[in-house]
């Protein structure tokens, strides 16, 4: 019998990061849930996998918390023997003109999305196994120039720059890196503040007219984590559905 594959994803008690953990433990890894806040939330993650037969904990870690993540890292190790997929799917957007932008706000995004992406990249360059992959969450706003998306924009701009790095660095390891990069997708934490008429002009840009689901990126991570993903290494793909 081959050994389980096991799975770490941040930002998974909603959204992408909730469906990303589901498709992952339906291909048959063991995974850790991670989560900022929601408990509840997470634990109803953790219960939904293991009533389908398959395994997961929850574990809460603020991903900018070099300590928490690597305890995290630790109850992977100690609950399912090791750690073959990571998932940075935690992240934090806030919306407004470059001009008018809060700069408090933009060090708390980019505490969230650039320095919490490294501990979490940092934890997995050091503690995935061969065959294993890194995955992190970006956004096609970096290549669309949205407006009022310019300090989160920023911030996913780095992501991409390490995870191009990193995946360069792990070289001989046999461990692929890659970015997956969400057009406008309908999660709670994009529809949050955008009346309809926004929302239904997002959704009309890309050519397939409509917006992106959870089911729609956690699809392509699960490609990227799986065997038929082996051979893409080193990239940022743009799931949008077309959107330019």
């Amino acid at each position: 019998m081959s050994q389980q594959r096991v799975a770490v994803v941040t930002g998974a008690s909603r959204g992408i990061g909730r469906q990303i953990a589901l498709d992952l433990a339906a291909q048959g890894q063991a995974v850790v849930v991670g989560y900022a806040g929601r408990a509840t939330a997470a634990e109803e993650v953790v219960q939904e996998i293991t009533a389908a037969g398959g395994r997961a904990l929850a574990f809460q870690a603020d991903v900018a918390d070099e300590k928490a993540v690597a305890a995290m890292f630790d109850a992977a190790e100690q609950a399912f023997g090791g750690v073959d997929v990571v998932v940075n799917s935690a992240g934090r957007m806030a919306l407004a003109p470059i001009a008018e932008f809060d700069l408090d706000e933009l060090d708390a995004m980019h505490r969230t999305n650039i320095r919490g992406t490294f501990v979490v990249a940092q934890q997995a360059a050091r503690r995935v196994r061969s065959g294993g992959a890194v995955i992190v969450l970006s956004t096609s706003v970096v290549g669309l120039q949205f407006p009022n998306y310019g300090p989160y924009a920023a911030s996913k701009g780095a992501v991409e720059a390490m995870t191009l790095v990193l995946a360069r660095e792990l070289r001989g390891r046999d461990i692929t890196v890659n970015a997956v990069a969400p057009g406008p997708t309908a999660t709670e934490l994009f529809l949050e503040g955008k009346d309809e008429a926004t929302i239904d002009h997002l959704a009309k840009q890309p050519p397939l007219e409509r917006l992106g689901t959870p089911q729609d990126i956690a699809q392509v991570v699960a490609f990227l984590a799986g065997p038929g993903g082996r051979w893409v290494n080193g990239q940022v793909l743009r799931a949008n559905g077309g959107i330019v």
